[in-house]
């Protein structure tokens, strides 16, 4: 009688984890980048523009938040 077995390793290895946390903290510099300058570029409307795109100035970081990082729940 034969047994076999295959075993599989779930662990990644060091390098990778310390690279993903690299990535997920670049990505997150970038995101806050683009969130800053939608809230800049936003922020220099007047009344009027921001009306014209539907929204009141008291909701410039609200909708660049939602337009970098998604809706919240």
């Amino acid at each position: 009688m034969a047994f076999a077995t295959n075993t599989t390793s779930a662990t990644r290895g060091l390098s990778e984890d310390f690279s993903a946390a690299i990535y997920a903290l670049l990505q997150r510099a970038a995101d806050y980048r683009a969130y800053r300058r939608t809230v800049r570029e936003l922020s220099a409307l007047g009344a009027a523009e921001l009306a014209d795109l539907g929204m009141h100035r008291s909701e410039v970081r609200r909708v660049a938040s939602e337009a970098v990082y998604g809706k919240s729940a």
